[in-house]
């Protein structure tokens, strides 16, 4: 609770006063709080990271689609288990993954992740994201790699001069939409209209 409070009063600092910005802390499962069609943007960028079911990640996504506008824009965002399993696996030795596969936590032949509310994060895949997104009746805008292949260059990255830099984010902003370099990102926003 305390991080919350923390996060809150850090995005509080970094607004300014003619901005028109209301923050509440709630419960994205139920956001009854709100109208219907209320909202012409509606972030979901952290619930999806902490819920392990089909029908909560559903019931958040419903309720974000509810308070949002028609023709309104979402986005909602996924931690990628590909991305995570190479750079935090076998990248950066962090998980142990003949360890996980032991443990059930990744599949032994598809490597496919198992998360359960005791892990930090709910690992997915983009297959995992359409299924779940097949039922609501909105269309995608975007699909992105977020991190992309910074993951793997994170110290380059860090290296680079602010022209460098500029051009790596020109590169990125480039590739992020491309289904082969969709899966090897930690992060990927999922973008679509009501």
């Amino acid at each position: 609770m305390e991080l919350v409070e923390h996060n809150i009063e850090i995005f509080r600092q970094n607004t300014q006063s003619d901005e028109r910005i209301s923050i509440i802390q709630g419960n994205a499962l139920d956001l009854s709080d709100f109208p219907d069609n209320q909202y012409d943007i509606t972030l979901l960028l952290g619930p999806l990271y902490h819920l392990y079911s089909t029908e909560d990640k559903r019931q958040a996504l419903a309720e974000a689609i509810r308070v949002t506008k028609r023709g309104g824009v979402i986005f909602a965002a996924y931690v990628i288990s590909d991305g995570c399993l190479l750079d935090e696996g076998f990248r950066r030795g962090n998980i142990n993954v003949a360890e996980y596969i032991k443990n059930g936590l990744l599949d032994s032949e598809t490597f496919a992740a198992k998360s359960e509310p005791k892990d930090l994060f709910e690992l997915v895949r983009k297959e995992d994201i359409d299924d779940l997104m097949a039922v609501f009746p909105v269309v995608r805008l975007h699909y992105i790699a977020a991190d992309g292949c910074a993951l793997f260059m994170r110290e380059a990255v860090d290296a680079m001069s602010d022209d460098e830099f500029q051009l790596y984010l020109k590169y990125h902003y480039a590739v992020c939409e491309r289904a082969d370099m969709t899966g090897i990102t930690s992060h990927a926003v999922d973008i679509f209209r009501k």
